[in-house]
């Protein structure tokens, strides 16, 4: 029984240093929380209990009671989006598995009785062994989960700058439909006080009733487009909630009025920016590990793939003549049939298919990042003509107009048609800059993080004009 003994305690000593082994499902959070910092100027927050959680409560609200930037809605975001809070619970499992896989295996306790039919007596038998190449295999089998663990610290912290990028375009487009609004209630001001010459003129018989009809239309047309508009954007107020995780009297915030200006800035070459996107991309790194973790499995089946089991341990057995016998006992498959060859054959494929993947991965990014920067360039040059040439020469002819039309040498309805090319203008050139804004999140998203080089929005200091209807009731024709 001596043998026996020793077994069971040599057995008993490795389940009891197998279970001081915890699970801290946290700890690969730190590794996200720098790979997100290396690549934006934001900070991620994972609450750990109700006060952490009543902490980041305070400061969203903090940050809602002033009007919202592009910056301060990605915080928000990232703070407060509990669909990317459970997504970190993935790092839990991740780091569970990796703890299991260094566990050794259970010990399993073998026992039968046998009711003896004459005057044999009863027998029985009592087993205990341990899978020992269970256990030899932890260095591999941690191996595997530790990539597995990596890969999935990597798809979080991509979720992360998913989440970021997306709600900056979002925040943009919302900018730009808040300031197309502006515009659009400037057109139905200016198409209402058109309308009003236009009745006028007509009772006073000056105009005729085709001129009259069409005046109420463009009047008619421009209240319509600002309904269309109001209702789009309270509609993405909507999307935009969704990604800040707010509801009830949170969703009532508001938002820097206007867009920034084009950064005189210039960007770095789009060969570096692909450069630096091959470099940074979290979703290439995560699948180049996938396939490590392949090859892993890969080495741990071609290693133990004849014999992936082998229990080592003693064995007590109730002779008939009432005695105990002792001994060793072995477990072992025998591969005869299945040598795990299927298993390799499918992981070796499955490497073959990942080093495909992460080649056809990389050819996709460096189109998105060229993609996305000619967008980024057109945008900025149909930006930069309204800003700096059409906007303001519609601006000169709305002047000169008005001084012709105070000088009597021109009609109320070239003056009014005037203000509409202008009020036109500014409208293209906030569609062009709204598209240059979610251009540069699109450009950032293919590049894999910020542009470091290029300057932040800042709110612009001339916003687009938005002229109000002329006072012409003490000039002629009104």
């Amino acid at each position: 029984m001596s043998r026996l003994l020793r077994t069971s305690a040599v057995c008993a000593l490795g389940m009891l240093a197998a279970g001081c082994a915890a699970v801290n499902p946290r700890a690969g959070f730190g590794d996200v929380e720098r790979l997100v910092g290396a690549r934006t100027a934001l900070s991620v927050a994972w609450p750990a209990d109700d006060a952490a959680d009543q902490a980041i409560a305070v400061t969203v609200i903090g940050l809602l009671a002033e009007p919202l930037t592009a910056a301060s809605a990605m915080r928000i975001a990232l703070l407060n989006n509990h669909a990317l809070r459970a997504l970190y619970h993935e790092l839990g499992v991740a780091e569970a598995e990796l703890v299991g896989a260094g566990l050794l295996p259970n010990p399993v306790l073998h026992a039968n009785v046998r009711l003896g039919l004459g005057p044999s007596g009863t027998g029985a038998e009592l087993g205990l062994v341990q899978d020992l190449i269970g256990a030899l295999q932890i260095p591999l089998k941690k191996r595997v989960a530790a990539a597995k663990l990596a890969t999935a610290k990597l798809e979080v912290a991509d979720a992360v700058l998913a989440l970021a990028f997306d709600t900056k375009a979002t925040f943009y487009h919302l900018q730009g439909a808040a300031q197309m609004l502006e515009l659009r209630r400037a057109v139905v001001r200016g198409a209402a006080a058109s309308r009003q010459v236009a009745e006028r003129q007509f009772v006073a018989g000056t105009i005729t009733d085709l001129a009259l009809a069409m005046e109420q239309a463009l009047y008619g047309d421009a209240t319509v487009e600002l309904t269309i508009t109001e209702s789009a954007l309270r509609a993405d107020r909507e999307d935009l909630n969704t990604l800040l995780g707010v509801v009830d009297e949170a969703t009532a915030w508001t938002m820097a009025p206007h867009l920034g200006a084009l950064p005189a800035d210039p960007l770095p070459a789009t060969t570096a920016l692909e450069s630096l996107a091959l470099q940074q991309r979290l979703d290439l790194e995560a699948t180049r590990l996938r396939t490590a973790s392949e090859r892993a499995q890969y080495r741990l089946g071609s290693v133990y793939g004849l014999i992936p089991a082998a229990s080592l341990g003693s064995a007590a057995a109730r002779e008939v003549d009432g005695g105990w016998s002792v001994g060793p006992a072995l477990e072992i498959p025998i591969p005869l049939f299945d040598q795990s060859q299927a298993a390799l054959a499918a992981t070796t494929a499955r490497i073959a298919a990942g080093g495909e993947r992460s080649a056809a991965l990389a050819v996709r990014i460096r189109a998105d990042v060229r993609r996305a920067r000619i967008r980024l360039d057109a945008a900025a040059a149909r930006a930069a003509q309204y800003q700096r040439t059409l906007v303001p020469l519609a601006i000169r002819v709305t002047t000169a107009t008005q001084h012709q039309y105070n000088g009597m040498l021109t009609g109320v309805f070239q003056l009014l048609q005037a203000k509409r090319n202008e009020i036109d203008a500014g409208r293209r050139y906030v569609e062009a800059l709204t598209e240059y804004w979610v251009a540069r999140t699109e450009l950032e998203r293919a590049v894999g993080g910020e542009l470091a080089l290029a300057s932040a929005p800042v709110p612009s200091s001339e916003p687009v004009p938005v002229p109000a209807p002329a006072d012409h009731h003490h000039h002629h024709g009104g």
